[in-house]
């Protein structure tokens, strides 16, 4: 049960219409040691160089890996992957995420928008390599309600004029080959051609995005591509997290609530607590199957986080009912 949920909320997410935020999935794939990474699309286009995903170090939780060399520090974006082609220094194909080998062609919107350059104009030698694979995050303004949604949901769109009116941004963290021996040199590379690059300065940290945590990934190109990768992710890089802890108290109900849609949702009523200076005492459950992957039941202890700092949910059973501890 838990593991097909889990492959719902994992198609969901790359769809763009993701119904557990980062936290609820985290806490289910965990528990559960689920692995599996995005979702085979219906049509499928093959990446260049496959997506991989990143392992997760947590901190004060786990132990990071250990480089020879200098690492980069860059932010962990939270909005859509897609992948770039170029042929000869001209754009060729855009292929969203899909399992990290093959996704949906979207290159029809990026043809008529100004989010990527159409060719290389410097006159620098990578311009005439066969082909090359740009790698990166399409986002949006965390002011705009579920950013990471509506960056998503935009490349499912199929009026091209709606795309193009979307407030998106995409930000470069990945090139294959690579330009030169290091990391930031290639991504300095790509912003010279007119990409935005993930790579920090004073000017620019993308603070303006939603973000979910650090990338630290390993400067050389050569120590990178040594260390390989495991079946999932590179063991040149890896996402730094800080879990939240939540908030300890007692499930007193659930009830259904209608939204504007029509969907009907069950929502927890909890015993208040205070988090982040806001008093909560109701929070989402987002639907009957994840209530049972959790094994919540009427007067069990749970925790509760605010996902991105708005949205109470109950990540957690801590303990069983509370009349039977009292007893």
């Amino acid at each position: 049960m838990t593991k097909d949920l889990l492959d719902k909320a994992s198609k969901a997410y790359f769809e763009g219409s993701p119904f557990l935020s980062d936290e609820e999935f985290d806490a289910l794939a965990e528990k559960e040691g689920y692995e599996r990474v995005g979702y085979n699309p219906d049509a499928k286009q093959q990446h260049l160089f496959p997506l991989y995903s990143l392992q997760k170090v947590f901190e004060g939780e786990d132990t990071p890996p250990v480089y020879k060399s200098k690492v980069i520090e860059t932010p962990k974006l939270d909005g859509a992957a897609i992948a770039v082609q170029y042929k000869k220094g001209k754009l060729f194909k855009v292929i969203t995420r899909g399992d990290g080998t093959a996704g949906v062609d979207v290159t029809d919107k990026f043809m008529f928008s100004d989010l990527i350059p159409k060719q290389f104009h410097s006159g620098l030698e990578f311009k005439d390599w066969g082909i090359m694979q740009i790698t990166g995050e399409i986002v949006a303004p965390k002011e705009i309600p579920n950013a990471r949604n509506y960056a998503a949901g935009a490349l499912n769109l199929k009026d091209i004029n709606e795309f193009r009116n979307r407030n998106l941004t995409f930000i470069a963290y990945s090139v294959e080959p690579t330009i030169s021996s290091y990391y930031k040199t290639d991504m300095s590379s790509l912003l010279y051609e007119g990409f935005n690059v993930v790579t920090c300065d004073q000017s620019n940290n993308w603070n303006e995005f939603p973000n979910d945590g650090k990338v630290i990934r390993v400067d050389s190109n050569l120590e990178y591509d040594m260390l390989g990768y495991t079946s999932h992710h590179p063991r040149g890089a890896y996402a730094l997290k800080t879990r939240e802890e939540g908030i300890e108290t007692t499930l007193l109900d659930v009830i259904w609530q209608t939204g504007k849609s029509g969907k009907v949702t069950p929502v927890a009523i909890l015993d208040p607590i205070e988090i982040d200076d806001a008093i909560i005492s109701r929070a989402t459950l987002n639907n009957i199957a994840y209530i049972k992957s959790l094994n919540l039941e009427i007067g069990c202890r749970v925790k509760v986080i605010r996902a991105g700092k708005i949205i109470p949910r109950v990540i957690e059973r801590v303990s069983g009912n509370m009349e039977k501890n009292n007893t």
